[in-house]
């Protein structure tokens, strides 16, 4: 086991002799050793002590509290990678406008060219869409042909955006008009299919934030998103080229019927995934995120290495001075 999801009512937790002690009404009723965890991921009524904290970040197991009916992720670290150097690194490319581009070009082509092969791989399987699929697919590729010449970041970006629409505007086949998916929407996600992809990219944004730190770069300082307040832009970065990811995983998830429309409610113009959906789509999730998380850890060691690469050491102050 690497990843632990309690989302259940009344739970209480605490750290008995290396053990994670779930408690309800104040009997135990059930018990998993710290030891295999890599990351818990909490939502709903569930209550702890501060030292099961403490234990959890000794042990280096990352901490992801989806709170509220957005489950907006709140995230507690375990210890980070101790070598300064690459924040050093990475804050003095973060100002190198040539580096920043070519980052930013890199991740643009890489996430159409995932999203080209997805839409190219369903329009194999289904028949009846297999137009609108390869049309959508050529939509894409047309949006990101001038990636390579691209002046700016800012270009790419609009880019990016014109991908992305033609993306989902094929995507949308794929699912039953009973879902209402017309394209993407958020915050809140107005329909089942977003409130899925939303739940996915979130965690794996978390998942994205735990690498950036287990690598030793800062993940609020990105290279193809802007520095904002509160935004961890280099997660956002590293998440673009893998959320094809979570699309086909939503894609088989609503085709297979595991999630069907009576596992949704809608609250105030927002559409949340009920608490028997959440199950199944964590069980779902953890099968298909182990392959995300390799692919997040070979993306962030390609970017370090591409951070410190030349990157002159800080001068050593003379003995004496």
């Amino acid at each position: 086991m690497t990843t632990l999801y309690v989302d259940r009512k009344g739970v209480h937790l605490r750290v008995d002799a290396g053990t994670l002690v779930f408690q309800e009404g104040g009997a135990r009723v059930a018990c998993v050793p710290l030891g295999p965890l890599e990351r818990v991921i909490l939502r709903g009524d569930v209550t702890l002590q501060a030292s099961v904290l403490g234990k959890l970040g000794e042990s280096g197991v990352g901490v992801v509290v989806l709170s509220g009916r957005k489950a907006e992720p709140s995230l507690l670290m375990g210890r980070p990678h101790n070598d300064a150097r690459r924040r050093l690194a990475q804050w003095q490319r973060a100002q190198d406008a040539g580096f920043r581009l070519t980052v930013a070009r890199d991740l643009v082509a890489r996430k159409a060219a995932a999203q080209q092969r997805f839409l190219l791989e369903c329009a194999e399987r289904d028949l009846m869409h297999r137009y609108e699929l390869r049309t959508a697919a050529k939509r894409v590729a047309a949006a990101v042909e001038g990636v390579a010449s691209a002046p700016t970041v800012g270009s790419l970006r609009g880019l990016e955006g014109a991908a992305a629409q033609a993306y989902f505007n094929g995507l949308q086949v794929l699912f039953a008009p009973s879902l209402h998916f017309s394209g993407r929407n958020r915050r809140p996600p107005r329909d089942p299919v977003n409130a899925v992809l939303s739940l996915g990219y979130t965690l794996l944004h978390a998942e994205a934030v735990l690498q950036t730190y287990a690598s030793g770069l800062d993940p609020y300082v990105g290279f193809f998103h802007e520095l904002d307040f509160g935004r961890e832009s280099l997660a956002c970065d590293l998440v673009e080229p893998h959320r094809v990811g979570v699309d086909r995983l939503v894609v088989r998830l609503f085709r297979e019927r595991t999630l069907e429309p009576a596992h949704f409610s809608t609250v105030q113009g927002a559409c949340l995934l009920g608490k028997a959906g959440r199950e199944r789509f964590y069980r779902a999730w953890e099968s298909a995120v182990e392959g995300l998380r390799q692919a997040l850890q070979v993306s962030c060691a390609a970017l370090v290495k591409a951070i410190v690469a030349d990157v002159e050491p800080p001068e050593q102050p003379v003995a004496g001075s």
